[in-house]
């Protein structure tokens, strides 16, 4: 079973607006909603790829039950903790005519070290052996910036592997307890190593540094229209960028995690992980708001995904 931890949810309202501009009335012409943040973007796509998920996270307020009802809506399990305080809502704004995407998200729930703890022992007490924990996304106020190294501890106790998807410092942190896997961007890799990393050689040669260091097994750096860059001990493999209409970026990476998670789940080799990952990214880039992709989408796109094996 894989098993999806957001510890800062939102409902995701996404609004097409063209030709935005500020300091200026501007008018929606198309709205949605969907229940959001990172783990529960991934439950999503997990079970439009025909896999299943339990999506675990903290909530609050009516919004909180809103979320919870409509990722349940979805055939998904939940095991969420309810908290005082409300859910944020997050706005996303897409722009048809100058092709941006911008997102103005509210800062969320305070919530205590002690629920984050209850959390992590409910889903200890849940997880078998030869599970996947997703642990992606931003963290709650009040919460410790250490949370994902801790939660990454405590699986790798217990024999699960995880997968690592998050900013900055939590991120940083988090490899000190060797996560399974982890999935930076190009940029985020960057900042982590302190020198520009531009070409699949250089990326590459900085997971691996990484691998070394940390005792991570996998590694895939998501590279924006170039593609992304998947690592592990023995492979190295550049699937090139799909160029496909954009309805929304809003999620892609999360899309990326969910096949990966899929792919580990179901033993496939690194090069079909690449194949499916990059496929479901670009298929879910097609989508408006962060509504998941059908799999006839992803099927679609399998064929045309570029793959290129680089020496170690």
């Amino acid at each position: 079973m894989i098993y999806t931890v957001t510890l800062n949810p939102a409902l995701d309202k996404t609004v097409e607006i063209p030709s935005l501009t500020v300091d200026a009335v501007n008018r929606i012409t198309k709205m949605r909603t969907d229940p959001g943040g990172k783990g529960i973007n991934v439950s999503k796509v997990i079970g439009k790829l025909g896999s299943k998920s339990i999506a675990t996270g903290i909530l609050g307020g009516d919004t909180g039950h809103y979320i919870q009802a409509a990722v349940e809506a979805m055939g998904i399990e939940t095991g969420f903790v309810f908290v005082e305080g409300e859910t944020r809502t997050n706005l996303k704004i897409v722009d048809p005519v100058l092709h941006t995407n911008t997102d103005i998200n509210e800062p969320g729930l305070t919530v205590s070290e002690e629920v984050a703890e209850w959390l992590l022992q409910n889903v200890l007490n849940w997880v078998e052996q030869g599970d996947f924990v997703i642990l992606s996304g931003s963290i709650p106020k009040g919460c410790p910036k250490t949370v994902y190294r801790t939660w990454i501890e405590a699986c790798n106790e217990k024999g699960i592997r995880t997968i690592l998807d998050a900013d900055s410092e939590q991120f940083a942190l988090g490899l000190e307890a060797s996560p399974y896997l982890i999935k930076p961007n190009n940029h985020e890799f960057s900042a982590l190593l302190g020198r520009e990393l531009v070409t699949p050689q250089e990326l590459g040669a900085a997971a691996r540094e990484l691998m070394a260091k940390y005792g991570i097994q996998e590694v895939v750096v998501s590279m924006g229209g170039d593609g992304a860059l998947y690592v592990t001990a023995d492979e190295m493999i550049h699937a090139e960028g799909l160029k496909v209409p954009v309805g929304s970026t809003v999620g892609a990476g999360d899309s990326v995690v969910a096949a990966l998670a899929v792919a580990l789940e179901r033993g496939m080799s690194l090069e079909d992980a690449a194949r499916l990952s990059a496929a479901t990214g670009a298929a879910n880039v097609m989508c408006s708001g962060t509504q998941a992709a059908e799999y006839e989408a992803v099927e679609a796109l399998l064929p045309q995904v570029v793959l290129h094996r680089l020496a170690k």
